[in-house]
């Protein structure tokens, strides 16, 4: 196995060069990643993959990887059950 076949995104089953691709392409944020490849939008959204495409980010770029933009979250920012969805409105599941 290459360096290039190495999953950086698990839940989306984005590689490493998937993503150097999309840098190649003109992505220099997290955001333009998920956008061009899916890697941050499955289920853990992005808490598992999003420092490893930041840090992939700023090597390739010349940047430090703090001035690489902090990804945006979806609501909820962690699963939960509904039950505590119904519990927050005062009414029984």
């Amino acid at each position: 196995m290459s360096d290039d076949d190495v999953v950086i995104c698990r839940c989306e089953e984005v590689n490493r060069a998937e993503i150097l691709a999309a840098i190649d392409a003109g992505a220099d944020t997290i955001a333009a990643i998920r956008r061009m490849t899916r890697a941050g939008m499955g289920l853990c959204q992005g808490r598992t993959c999003r420092r490893l495409i930041a840090q992939m980010i700023a090597e390739k770029k010349g940047k430090k990887v703090e001035d690489i933009p902090p990804a945006t979250y979806r609501s909820p920012v962690r699963p939960m059950k509904l039950e505590a969805l119904c519990h927050a409105e005062g009414e029984t599941c």
